[in-house]
């Protein structure tokens, strides 16, 4: 299997987007979806509180599964039931439930009510999905687990340490799905597990080994601990930085060839098998921190990697069909850069963004600061107390304006394609982080020289 993740914790996009996306999806050699929803599924009743503003409504995540069936892509849930849950306690009605108070970001797991509020967002994602054969419960970056009060108190009871009390927890909500969901597959991340000892390992679920392709070592261990079948995640974009708006295209190919690597191992590890690869898209690091590319500028790389794994290296043929389904006429993995207009969903986007990224901050600090009639005629000196010398502010000022003109007349056409992909939260937070730190300096430096 080939799960491309889809992180709305971030960006998440209109269902529009995803009518358009879907079909590429498939083209490009993806079988299925892994949908991280967090605060954009419909939770209702008592959890109605998780929702966003803009959460999907019950009829969208109907559509989503109607679509992805359409083109033959399987559909798999995320639900985090361990680390990675600010979405939920954030809220202060949750907040008793956080491992140590001050952190909002993983789950206390001695408290009865986690197990049963976690048994309840399961059951009603799971509901909402009953074609979905397998689900996701992530289970990764379990900070300051063994921090708090009653995981000190319980590991000094039962002589424990953070890997019996993680694996306890997962345990639980494992013994919930199965005996819940007859048949259901579950899926989880592996970092957490690594430094588990192969006796309390005993396997009951797949693993995603996630991080480093220097996976063998680990893979040895779930062998000997009894795993069966093992799944790899690489990443096509938002693992370079927590702010990154430009996808690096050879850091994200470099990936995928090194876990082909680790792939070509596998059957020495027999009985052992590769399950399949999710490739992840991460949209922020974690529900708080800013976001990172967004899915159209991500789209070549995308493209390169799902290629990569089908052909088991990006050949020839890989990179003809890339060009192909893109509509485009050469790649530049070096510069990670495209040429040809492109004819992709969002395509617009993605070039706007590469303007930005490339030329906004630049064009403005070059005429704010090099500037030597603005230096030393218009300072902030100047414009603090409102006085100048009109024959030296004219020498600027056609320039600016000019400069003014043009960068806000791009941006109003860029939101204007934002708008057309994205929630407004995603298109406001998106500017205020990318074009606003500079085009403001120039809208202020505008309106003090009028």
């Amino acid at each position: 299997m080939r799960l491309v993740h889809l992180d709305l914790k971030g960006a998440a996009p209109r269902l529009s987007y995803l009518e358009q996306v879907f079909p590429l999806l498939s083209q490009l050699g993806a079988n299925g979806v892994l949908i991280e929803y967090e605060d954009m599924f419909p939770f209702k009743g008592e959890l109605e509180i998780l929702r966003s503003p803009y959460a999907y409504s019950e009829e969208d995540i109907e559509r989503i599964q109607q679509l992805a069936e359409q083109h033959k892509l399987e559909v798999v849930p995320l639900v985090q039931t361990f680390g990675h849950v600010e979405f939920i306690l954030k809220h202060e009605k949750y907040q008793h439930l956080r491992e140590v108070e001050r952190f909002p970001n993983s789950f206390n797991p001695h408290l009865p009510d986690t197990l049963a509020l976690l048994k309840s967002i399961l059951s009603q994602v799971i509901e909402k999905h009953r074609r979905s054969t397998w689900i996701h419960i992530g289970a990764d970056e379990v900070f300051h687990l063994g921090e708090g009060m009653d995981s000190k108190n319980w590991m000094s009871h039962n002589k424990g340490d953070v890997g019996t009390m993680f694996l306890k927890h997962i345990k639980e909500v494992l013994g919930f799905l199965t005996a819940q969901y007859w048949g259901l597959r579950v899926l989880m991340w592996d970092d957490m597990l690594r430094k588990i000892s192969v006796g309390a390992l005993r396997g009951t679920v797949a693993l995603v080994a996630r991080a480093c392709p220097a996976a063998v070592p680990f893979l040895t261990k779930y062998v000997e601990s009894g795993f069966e079948a093992v799944w790899f995640a690489s990443a096509f974009k938002g693992t370079t930085g927590p702010a990154q708006a430009w996808t690096p295209l050879s850091y994200h190919l470099k990936n995928h060839l090194s876990w082909l690597k680790v792939m070509q191992a596998v059957p020495r590890l027999a009985p052992l098998r590769l399950q399949g690869v999710v490739l992840t898209g991460w949209q922020r690091y974690d529900h708080y921190s800013v976001l990172c590319e967004l899915l159209p500028v991500s789209i070549p790389s995308l493209a390169i990697c799902l290629q990569t794994l089908v052909n088991g290296g990006f050949t020839e043929e890989a990179k003809r069909k890339v060009l192909d389904v893109l509509g485009l006429e050469s790649v530049q993995l070096e510069q990670s850069t495209c040429e040809g207009r492109g004819a992709f969903p969002g395509v617009e986007i993605y070039h706007m963004v590469e303007q930005v990224n490339g030329h906004l901050k630049e064009s403005i600090l070059k005429a704010l600061e090099e500037e030597s009639a603005i230096k030393g005629w218009f300072s902030p000196y100047h414009r603090k107390h409102q006085f100048g010398n009109p024959r030296n502010m004219e020498s600027f000022g056609s320039k600016v304006l000019k400069l003014h003109e043009d960068w806000e007349s791009f941006v109003r056409d860029l939101r204007a394609q934002l708008e057309r992909v994205y929630f407004p939260d995603t298109v406001e937070e998106w500017m205020e982080e990318n074009v606003n730190p500079y085009l403001d300096q120039l809208r202020d430096l505008v309106r003090d020289y009028r």
